[in-house]
């Protein structure tokens, strides 16, 4: 028999949650407006969290942040990580030899959420970006290719959200209707929501699941069929090797 939810952990965590890069200092009022939880309710939580030691009190800010521990528990995350642990040295060779971008991610809500990011910088150094980067699901190819084998009644979910708050929604849901359309013709999508930045995405099946998405991104002035053309095997190949380390490695 399942056990009713703790709503007390379960609002605790979206205290947690309302921390994002660009606010390391948040109030109880902000907390309050972007968890949509009472103010008491805020007040109540963040000095329990305190006390847990998974917040710290700014007394001059009046404010919270982070604290050490929470870095702790996604250290513990990465390092404990198989997939991880085989797919970094495959995605690292890759954009060493393409001098390309390529990343991990998997679907948080109307995000996706980095897991692995490795940046080809220029002067032909290799420059990793923190783990934990979020993009908008529904403006880059990485959300797009995990919506394309998202669970329908999931899906339909996240589609009406984005409708209802994005004025542009026509374009981008036809958009989105082709990404699909390509995952399940090609195996990929396409898409260039930064200026000059054209990535392509991929799917991963792993477990007997659909759950984390690959690409790689490169800047480029061409126009996204071409840049796609050239970069779409190899990101294929990535995919293959990946699935392939991580079942081989099981087998073991």
């Amino acid at each position: 028999m399942t056990s009713p939810p703790n709503r007390s952990l379960e609002r605790g965590v979206e205290i947690l949650r309302a921390f994002r890069a660009g606010s390391a200092l948040l109030g109880n009022g902000e907390l309050a407006d972007r968890t949509g939880l009472a103010p008491a309710t805020v007040s109540r939580l963040t000095q329990t969290l305190v006390r847990t030691g998974l917040l710290e009190h700014v007394p001059a800010a009046r404010a919270y942040r982070l604290a050490a521990p929470v870095l702790g528990m996604a250290h513990a995350m990465r390092t404990g990580s198989e997939l991880l642990n085989t797919a970094a040295p495959l995605m690292r060779a890759v954009a060493e030899k393409l001098k390309v971008n390529v990343g991990l991610a998997k679907a948080d809500r109307a995000e996706m959420v980095y897991l692995e990011l490795i940046r080809y910088a220029r002067r032909a150094s290799l420059r990793n970006v923190v783990s934990g980067q979020r993009v908008p699901m529904e403006l880059t190819s990485l959300g797009r290719a995990w919506l394309a084998v998202a669970p329908p009644a999931v899906r339909e979910a996240l589609l009406a959200g984005f409708a209802g708050r994005r004025g542009d929604w026509p374009r981008i849901a036809l958009e989105i209707e082709q990404a699909i359309g390509q995952v399940e013709r090609l195996g990929w999508c396409a898409a260039s929501w930064q200026p000059e930045i054209v990535a392509l995405a991929m799917p991963l099946a792993l477990r007997g699941d659909r759950e984390h998405v690959l690409n790689i991104s490169v800047s480029s002035s061409l126009a996204v069929e071409v840049v796609a053309g050239r970069l779409a095997p190899a990101l294929l190949a990535l995919g293959g090797s990946i699935e392939g380390a991580l079942l081989d490695s099981r087998r073991c």
